[in-house]
């Protein structure tokens, strides 16, 4: 089971380049980043953990725009993976975020995970021409046309969302890029997943966790899919037993968050994070208080 870092990247704190590249040093092996494009001031949808229009953070106000951000981390390191946990690709134009997405892989020598979602927040949606209760098969129109950009040496697609007659694009991505969703554990989720993506990414504080992953695993099989999807949790503190556990469910990486803090004190929290996971640390000392 491998470990892995998100940073809720914000315009204040550490920048991206410099989470990942610690994060590298201590021995993760992967670093994603989040994406919202905007938040409209009046929403009518409700956040998943508050049940309401307020927001638990307000980076949600602040991102950076993951491809760029990922860019610069892709820049100054050379083995961890680059990952969005999660992006919401039907915001931007299917073939220049295809372009985008192949740009970095290319440059970062196959480093790419996609992590996708169908987007909580439908007033933002809304903004980019989505309709609610089209997201997901925008989402899925979107993966398959990018897909066939990255793929296809002539490549065309036609959907109701996205459609181009024959076309050229490179750079191609250095291999296939995985696609995990970022969504609520249910049967929906994992048979639109089983049709259209490569693993399960959970939502924070995923609850029923057996249950469900022997659920997508049943979906998995009876959709006819070769070996077993990707499974990654996003997880808080490491627990005595817990991520134990996640690998006898078939966990295959656990994800965890850092600190709004500062460069020094984001480094600092890696080193000790590192330290109870019992990952290797190249670079980062492990002092200071408990994780």
């Amino acid at each position: 089971m491998r470990h892995g870092i998100v940073l809720f990247t914000s315009d204040r704190g550490i920048s991206p380049a410099d989470a990942a590249r610690a994060a590298e040093r201590a021995g993760f092996s992967s670093f994603a980043v989040p994406e919202h494009t905007h938040i409209p001031v009046r929403r009518q949808a409700a956040h998943p953990r508050t049940g309401d229009a307020s927001l638990p953070d307000d980076r949600y106000l602040r991102t950076l725009d993951p491809w760029v951000a990922l860019a610069t981390a892709a820049s100054v390191t050379e083995r961890i993976r680059l990952s969005t946990a999660v992006a919401l690709p039907v915001e931007h134009d299917p073939i220049t975020l295809a372009k985008t997405i192949a740009s970095l892989d290319h440059l970062s020598g196959g480093r790419v995970t996609l992590g996708v979602g169908f987007g909580w927040n439908t007033d933002e949606l809304a903004d980019h021409g989505v309709p609610a209760n089209r997201r997901r098969t925008a989402l899925r129109e979107y993966l398959e046309a990018m897909r066939a950009l990255w793929t296809d040496e002539e490549a065309s697609y036609a959907g109701e969302f996205v459609e181009f007659g024959p076309s050229w694009a490179y750079p191609k991505p250095a291999g296939a890029v995985p696609v995990v969703v970022g969504a609520a554990g249910t049967e929906k989720t994992f048979r639109w997943l089983a049709r259209s993506a490569d693993g399960w990414l959970t939502t924070p504080m995923e609850a029923g966790l057996d249950d469900k992953i022997a659920l997508l695993h049943r979906i998995w099989q009876e959709a006819g899919r070769a070996g077993s999807p990707e499974i990654v949790v996003l997880a808080g503190k490491p627990e005595p037993g817990l991520l134990e556990r996640y690998e006898e469910l078939g966990v295959t990486e656990v994800l965890f968050g850092l600190p709004d803090r500062s460069a020094e004190e984001v480094t600092a929290y890696l080193g000790r994070l590192a330290g109870k996971l019992g990952i290797h640390s190249e670079a980062c000392s492990v002092t200071g208080s408990s994780v």
